[in-house]
């Protein structure tokens, strides 16, 4: 059984925002729950092929990062990076046709849901490798400071990633340049099946502070936390003030895959119910808007409606379009 131990991040103040963007950050981490919701619906009627890794119950971290970044900022992704394609700006119609190996899909359906690239929107990236796309992200940040612009590079991984070298390497190079790169490290608690205190010795940050390198630890379930974080560190690498790591500290409320359903043997129902009932990222935003009487619940059922509409079509469009012609098996494949 994994271990319950939580980390206590330290406590952020929350930026200013006008009120309608926090409504903007509702319908961004609600579009992704309920796009995640039908991806599990998918697998579960033998519609997708392949799996798929659900990101539910950490899409306070997507938002709140991908919202203080541009749209010609940069970004790469994991496994678990539907919340992070949909948070940076990409189409829901063109992700399931992805998911599904269809024509219409981000990389023409040979992607699949670990590997959707989005170059319009910044997004490099998915990586099925743990850690893998670290040195895509700084790859990009070295560009940025050669190319001279104010763009921004960001590396989302889980705290799976931290076990390997390839992130310490290109921390060290980033550290060294002074490269405009911030590490956003997702740690919802477990890798894959193991609580990350039985493979992870000592403070996460401890690792990004060895190589001289700006840290913080937040709550990466109050997405006014994340966002008013993530300003901060963007605006000090525009500055050129170098790369910054930033530990989320989250979790995901369903299973490692979407075929991981019987948890009981790494952690308990009661851990997960913990974190669904007190800790779910729409609730604590929904419970403030509503303390502050900037919202209401026949605005909130409104919003939903109209996303889980978008979704419903989104899921006909990827359902009904074309597979790509076989003769391009070999076509935009590179290596």
């Amino acid at each position: 059984m994994g271990q319950s131990k939580k980390t206590k991040p330290k406590a952020t103040s929350v930026a200013p925002v006008h009120d309608e963007r926090w409504l903007h950050f509702y319908r961004q981490m609600l579009k992704i729950r309920l796009f995640e919701e039908e991806v599990n619906q998918l697998y579960l009627g033998a519609k997708m092929p392949g799996l798929a890794h659900l990101y539910i119950g950490e899409e306070a971290v997507a938002v709140g990062v991908c919202e203080a970044l541009r749209q010609d900022d940069y970004i790469t992704s994991t496994h678990r990076g539907h919340g992070h394609c949909i948070a940076k700006g990409a189409s829901v119609d063109r992700m399931f046709a992805e998911l599904l190996g269809k024509e219409a899909g981000y990389c023409r359906g040979k992607g699949g849901s670990m590997h959707i690239a989005d170059q319009d929107t910044g997004n490099l990236g998915a990586n099925a490798i743990v850690g893998g796309s670290a040195g895509i992200a700084t790859g990009a940040a070295m560009s940025i400071k050669m190319r001279g612009t104010d763009q921004v590079a960001v590396c989302f991984f889980g705290d799976g990633a931290l076990g390997q070298g390839l992130l310490y390497e290109t921390m060290n190079m980033a550290s060294l340049w002074k490269l405009p790169v911030i590490y956003v490290c997702e740690n919802n608690q477990y890798n894959e099946y193991t609580h990350f205190h039985e493979t992870t010795a000592g403070e996460v940050t401890a690792r990004a502070k060895a190589f001289g390198i700006h840290t913080a630890s937040i709550d990466g379930q109050d997405v006014r936390i994340v966002h008013t974080a993530m300003q901060k560190l963007v605006e000090r690498a525009r500055r050129g003030d170098g790369p910054a790591f930033l530990e989320c500290n989250t979790y995901r409320f369903h299973g490692h895959h979407v075929g991981d359903i019987d948890r009981a043997y790494y952690r308990s129902k009661r851990e997960e119910e913990d974190w669904k009932t007190r800790r779910d990222p729409l609730k604590l935003l929904t419970d403030w808007l509503k303390r502050n009487k900037l919202v209401d619940a026949a605005s909130l059922a409104k919003i939903e409606d109209e996303i889980s509409t978008e979704i419903k079509a989104a899921v006909t469009f990827a359902l009904d379009a074309p597979y790509p012609e076989p003769g391009e098996v070999a076509q935009h494949v590179y290596a």
